[in-house]
């Protein structure tokens, strides 16, 4: 949400993401999002300045709940419809999470923002991601990132590292490839849910994925 600084939120970056996920909303597509907050405040390196771990990462909740609200006004602004539901209780900011309701907020065509994280510190965003993606059935887990997809090596610091289209979890692990955190990747493993890695910040490649095409990495069982 940062774009290319480190922190706080872009306005260019929150138009460009709220306008793909409203197209593929309006596609058909019934779509939930988890997102992160580390560009208002990271846990773990909170730490380095003296915060507690449990307090560092209850406060990158509540970085994910001001995220969701953002994207939730832009979605909104777009002509989309999308409601926020938070890990924690924190009513009117948004509504406790509840699967049942959030399956059928989807079947609306609105756009459902699960914040918060999984509402428990040591655990990860990818983790909140993982566990909603299983609980509410989802076709697919889709991981955008800034980088196309899933490399043998860090694109960013290694130019000969090679691009995965399709690869498996077992090979994942084997190859000892980071995607996400070991419990996520170990939950969608164990759930059969495949994630596509893909480049959120290209425009028009939300869109491309939704429509089949290969922008990113498949991972699957």
């Amino acid at each position: 949400m940062a774009g290319r600084g480190d922190q706080s939120i872009d306005e260019n970056v929150l138009k460009e993401y709220s306008r793909q996920i409203v197209d593929i909303a309006e596609k058909g597509c019934e779509v939930a999002v988890v997102i992160g907050g580390g560009n208002i405040f990271r846990g773990l390196s909170g730490i380095e300045s003296g915060v507690e771990r449990i307090k560092g990462d209850q406060m990158g909740m509540l970085a994910t709940v001001i995220n969701s609200l953002a994207l939730e006004s832009a979605i909104r602004f777009n002509g989309g419809k999308a409601r926020v539901y938070t890990s924690i209780r924190m009513e009117p900011v948004g509504e406790l999470y509840d699967r049942d309701k959030v399956l059928q907020e989807l079947k609306t065509g609105s756009i459902c923002l699960l914040a918060g994280g999984t509402g428990n510190p040591f655990f990860t965003t990818d983790t909140a991601a993982a566990l909603r993606a299983v609980e509410i059935k989802a076709d697919v887990l889709l991981k955008g990132t800034r980088v196309d997809g899933v490399y043998s090596a860090d694109p960013e610091k290694d130019p000969s590292a090679n691009k995965f289209d399709k690869i498996t979890f077992g090979e994942v692990i084997n190859q000892q490839l980071k995607v996400m955190d070991s419990t996520a990747f170990t939950m969608c493993r164990d759930n059969n849910m495949q994630i596509i890695v893909f480049d959120m910040n290209k425009k028009g490649n939300l869109i491309k994925v939704i429509n089949g095409t290969i922008t990113g990495t498949l991972i699957y069982n």
